[in-house]
């Protein structure tokens, strides 16, 4: 059904995801980037039916996340350009669904990106900017950009949206902690911002942090807390930090160790029910639907199963599994 900004009071139905789709690469050379991997005569091979199969693929996931309907807001990350992601929502089955998009144009040597698919009946772009992590010391590859969307929501509150890819852990996670806690320290500067501008700052945060809840970049950097700690308004919470220790339980794994590496942090506004934007039973989930995973062989269980293992072309869909969580919409006052 189609929600109308001036009809509808409520909504318990409004998804959020999050995905890392794992190079979602056209088959062309960029000249300006190092993306001659994903060519046709290019070490991956990449060739227009794995891409092509590549964005059935993602769609289908998307569509699965939904249950049959799209989530309303859905952050991506390892898109390579606006074509990939123009193509997944217009030239794939997700184009019934309605989606617009806003992405970054990231200083990442490799060409990766950011984007936010919307649905623009269930939220209005107000705005959109991006943010670039500046390192002070030489040698330091240039990161993704953080992406920082504004929208309305069918109550006519406003929701504020960062997307994130934090640098990887290649090199050493030692060797590289550093440049998460940088990208950490400008996404904190932008979060305090909003909290001196808005009376009440509904902010959701989602991304690859490379880093786990406990990991200094998020949790002393930023600060977020466990959802076991009191809730402030303006207090920031991470939806995965919890004392129930799934050693089973992660998005990524990596020899043979599930990791929790993608997030939602949200103001702590969001987790009352007073608020008129808040987090259904306060919860978010990993979606590890059968399909997205394959057997372990090397080590045990399952794992994600992958489009692509070094250069052997697998036919899956990402390293990563998607996360989701629903959001609950109250009227404001007077309607």
């Amino acid at each position: 059904m189609i929600l109308s900004f001036t009809e509808i009071v409520s909504q318990n139905n409004f998804r959020v995801m999050f995905y890392n789709v794992e190079n979602l690469f056209d088959i062309y050379d960029d000249p300006e980037k190092d993306d001659n991997d994903f060519t046709p005569e290019g070490f991956m091979q990449w060739t227009n039916r794995k891409y092509q199969k590549k964005l059935r693929n993602i769609a289908s996931v998307l569509t699965a996340v939904g249950g049959m309907q799209s989530p309303a807001l859905v952050g991506l990350c390892e898109v390579e350009n606006d074509s990939v992601v123009f193509d997944l929502i217009n030239r794939s089955p997700l184009r019934a669904q309605g989606y617009e998009y806003v992405m970054t144009n990231s200083p990442d040597i490799r060409g990766i990106d950011i984007a936010l698919l919307y649905q623009r009946h269930q939220f209005k772009l107000i705005e959109s900017s991006e943010y670039e992590i500046e390192f002070s010391y030489s040698g330091k590859r240039p990161t993704r950009n953080i992406l920082h969307v504004t929208g309305l929501l069918i109550n006519s509150d406003t929701l504020d949206v960062f997307v994130c890819h934090f640098p990887s852990r290649s090199g050493g996670v030692m060797e590289t902690e550093q440049a998460r806690i940088k990208s950490s320290e400008v996404l904190k500067h932008k979060v305090d911002s909003l909290h001196s501008k808005r009376d009440i700052a509904n902010i959701i945060i989602m991304g690859d942090f490379n880093d786990q809840p406990v990991d200094k970049s998020i949790s002393e950097t930023l600060g977020a807390l466990s959802l076991e700690d009191v809730y402030a308004d303006k207090q920031l919470f991470n939806m995965f930090c919890t004392s129930d220790n799934n050693k089973e339980l992660g998005t990524y794994k990596y020899q043979g160790i599930w990791y929790i590496n993608d997030h939602f942090i949200v103001t702590g506004n969001m987790l009352t029910k007073e608020n008129l934007i808040n987090i259904k039973n306060n919860e978010a989930l990993i979606f590890s639907a059968d399909f997205l995973l394959e057997e372990d062989i090397k080590y045990y269980g399952k794992k994600p199963f992958r489009t692509n293992i070094g250069p052997r072309y697998n036919g899956g869909f990402s390293d990563h599994l998607p996360i989701y969580m629903d959001l609950i919409i109250k009227a404001s006052a007077g309607k």
